[in-house]
């Protein structure tokens, strides 16, 4: 019998699953979380490996990426860190 293996998946590729994976083990900076993604040439998020890889910052409450410069990169409820933890 073989066993195959599922390759783990690269997690400077952007998607929620990459994010969250990175966030178990991210260095926290003035209260956001690092993680770093493949940039194109422009400095933009790339949706493909590139030979670039820039630190972005994670708002845990709230769901706030921004790159490098603090400009907002995207938003989602998904990424906040503390939802539903104050409700009972």
């Amino acid at each position: 019998m073989t066993e195959t293996t599922l390759s783990a998946p690269d997690v400077y590729l952007f998607s929620e699953e990459t994010l969250r994976k990175q966030l178990e083990t991210a260095e926290t900076k003035l209260g956001y979380k690092l993680v770093h993604f493949y940039v194109d040439e422009h400095g933009i998020m790339s949706k493909t490996a590139t030979a670039q890889v820039e630190q972005f910052y994670l708002s845990p409450s709230g769901g706030t990426l921004r790159d490098k410069n603090f400009n907002l990169v995207t938003y989602s409820a998904r990424y906040d860190m503390y939802k539903g933890l104050g409700k009972l």
